[in-house]
């Protein structure tokens, strides 16, 4: 009897232990994204090098805030024509920072580098605001890399907005670049613009009107 007093208190203390563990592990079963990052990686223009790839390679001087860690992540609702969509990292949205520009000729490519590989409803490029060109995948699967070539861009400084459509959920992820395209420029509607019969006016990234042509 003396010895199972003694050794109760003992006895508690590894049942009281044995029963924190269970807790935490049926925890982790439940909930298991409360130990993993909220925002996993997707995409973001690398070539030219866009306002969240600046951010990520310490190319400004101002502070980007969580954007230099996470260039990958500028996701929010679709149909945005805003650089941040709208979404948490609204430093790109400022047109008046000093945002480094590329140079680069008419005719270029543009590198997302893809980290989650999200099935695709369209690419998007807009010059200044105005459609330029719509890549279909059709629900396809990207690869590490995704390349683009717009062609016949117009010459002079330009703001380049990019919005990746995920196509099985309602968001997307939205680039900016900043360029100066030196050489030929294009025609009025620029040689890759989309066509079709029904125009849309929608608000220029710098803050007046564009007209989008739809497809």
């Amino acid at each position: 009897m003396n010895r199972a007093r003694t050794a109760s208190p003992q006895i508690r203390l590894l049942l009281s232990a044995l029963a924190t563990l269970a807790l935490a592990a049926a925890f982790l079963v439940a909930a298991p994204s409360a130990f993993q990052p909220q925002a996993q990686a997707h995409g973001w223009i690398t070539n030219p090098p866009s306002r969240a790839d600046h951010c990520a390679t310490g190319q400004v001087d101002f502070d980007c805030g969580g954007l230099q860690y996470e260039p990958q992540s500028v996701e929010a609702p679709k149909g945005s024509m805003q650089c941040s969509g709208g979404g948490g990292f609204s430093v790109v949205d400022d047109d008046s920072l000093p945002w480094p520009r590329t140079t680069i000729s008419g005719d270029t490519t543009f590198r997302w580098q893809i980290t989650a590989r999200h099935s695709t409803s369209t690419w998007e490029y807009f010059v200044d605001g105005q459609l330029f060109k719509t890549v279909d995948d059709g629900g396809a699967q990207p690869g590490a890399t995704v390349e683009h070539q717009l062609t016949g861009l117009p010459a002079g400084d330009h703001t380049i907005f990019a919005r990746w459509n995920i196509a099985d959920t309602v968001n997307a992820f939205y680039q900016c670049v900043d360029v100066t395209v030196t050489g030929a420029a294009a025609s009025d509607t620029g040689s890759g613009a989309a066509t079709g019969s029904t125009a849309t006016t929608l608000p220029n990234l710098l803050g007046t009107a564009g007209i989008l042509t739809a497809v």
